[in-house]
């Protein structure tokens, strides 16, 4: 009876395989994963029959998403979060001489109405494989992004919500001296954010962040500036498979800096530390998984961060008991711990606890924040592609369905653009 009860809460989760496996453009920036073959993982639990087909069918149909192939494709999961639940465009990709370079390009709508659109090419394999060198341009309109003021002592009620419009072209490198370290650079150009009042559709009656924090330094001014913005990275990563790791670890430090233009007061630099380690048994039934993240902000004497640039906490990747982007400031730390049980082959249980905070002052960071949960796991053997959470903390109890590994670190894919901030 229990195998068939949770059946029915991974039913859904199987229809949306073939779309959330689809092959995605090869601009990732993460070090790619040692190719060792996938364990065949055998649950607490036998596995319904049409549960393992419909994996099975998706896998084959859509890959695992470690290959793309020349031509049109899906563009599934390209939005940030807060897009809604539902978004999906098409992509072109050609490959060029062989796998030595590429092109690709897409564009997406969310059922919010939020856009994106973006065009990259790669020079993939120069130095014997070891560096890949290219550029990205990439649009984008969002239309209900979420701020609740700065600070860790802001109310759930003071939620207000904005549209950010920006265009931001990157040049980058990727060079990597062995198979498990990656060195990385880039330099962008965001020209001139916007912020809007808040449109599109299934819009609540959410007031307005110039209406609801009128003194915010954004709107001291008549336009955005532009930014010239610049990286420079280290990932060392060991896991054994991206998407659903059983052993290894991932851990990058970054540090960032953001030049305004037009506006000195709006300049800043930005470091981040986050490392996740993964650990199982002897035949992987159980899976400990832990991950820390820092990003501390620092500007000249009376500079001020913008709020669509600002560190943010909340939401399904970092503090699950809270709302996306629920708190703002110059300074973010968050743990995550994650005990994940084989429950069948396809289907793992988790149980989950997560502690962060943000703070004006790198000196007041703490750990105040807390949630905990439990959760599903739907997965192949390399990736996961879906998971439903249900967490609780202060403000109650949230329950959230996502298409990814909840302890991947969101800087290492570049569909993550330099605005808004996403944790």
């Amino acid at each position: 009876m229990r195998s068939i009860n949770v059946a029915a809460l991974t039913g859904s989760f199987a229809l949306a395989a073939a779309l959330a496996l689809a092959p995605r453009a090869a601009v990732a920036q993460e070090a790619e994963a040692p190719p060792n073959p996938a364990p065949v993982v055998e649950g607490m639990l036998p596995e319904p029959h049409f549960l393992t087909r419909a994996i099975d069918f998706a896998t084959r149909t859509a890959g695992d998403g470690s290959g793309e192939k020349s031509g049109f494709y899906p563009e599934i999961g390209s939005m940030v979060t807060g897009a809604g639940w539902i978004s999906g465009g098409g992509g072109y990709r050609q490959w060029i001489g062989g796998d030595r370079m590429v092109f690709d390009a897409s564009a997406a709508m969310s059922w919010r109405s939020y856009k994106m659109a973006h065009a990259s090419f790669e020079f993939t394999k120069l130095l014997r494989s070891r560096l890949a060198l290219g550029t990205e341009v990439r649009w984008q309109d969002y239309m209900q992004n979420p701020y609740f003021g700065a600070g860790p002592g802001t109310i759930e009620t003071g939620r207000s919500e904005y549209r950010l419009t920006s265009l931001d072209t990157v040049g980058y490198a990727r060079l990597r001296p062995t198979q498990w370290l990656t060195l990385g650079a880039s330099g962008g150009w965001l020209r001139r954010p916007t912020i809007d009042l808040p449109a599109g559709t299934f819009r609540s009656d959410t007031p307005a962040t110039r209406e609801l924090f009128p003194l915010e330094s954004v709107f001291a001014i008549a336009e955005q500036p532009s930014y010239v913005h610049n990286e420079v990275s280290v990932t060392a990563d060991t896991r054994d498979h991206r998407s659903h790791p059983l052993s290894g670890g991932v851990y990058r430090t970054a540090w960032t800096r953001y030049w305004a233009r037009d506006l000195a007061a709006f300049s800043f630099q930005r470091f981040e530390a986050e490392g996740a380690h993964f650990m199982s048994t002897a035949n992987s039934r159980f899976t400990f998984a832990v991950r820390g993240w820092l990003a501390a902000t620092d500007t000249a004497e009376g500079a001020s961060v913008p709020f669509y640039l600002m560190p943010s906490l909340g939401g399904s990747n970092t503090l699950r008991a809270y709302s996306n982007y629920r708190f703002h400031d110059r300074h973010l730390a968050v743990v995550n711990v994650e005990t994940r049980l084989a429950l069948m082959t396809h289907v793992d249980l988790a149980v989950f606890a997560d502690a962060g905070n943000v703070a004006a002052r790198l000196a007041d960071l703490n750990l105040d924040k807390t949630s905990f949960g439990v959760g599903l796991r739907l997965h192949t053997e390399k990736a996961t592609f879906g998971r439903l959470d249900v967490a609780h903390g202060k403000e109650g109890w949230r329950v959230m369905f996502n298409t990814s590994d909840p302890l991947h670190l969101s800087r290492l894919s570049r569909r993550t653009a330099a605005v808004p901030f996403v944790p």
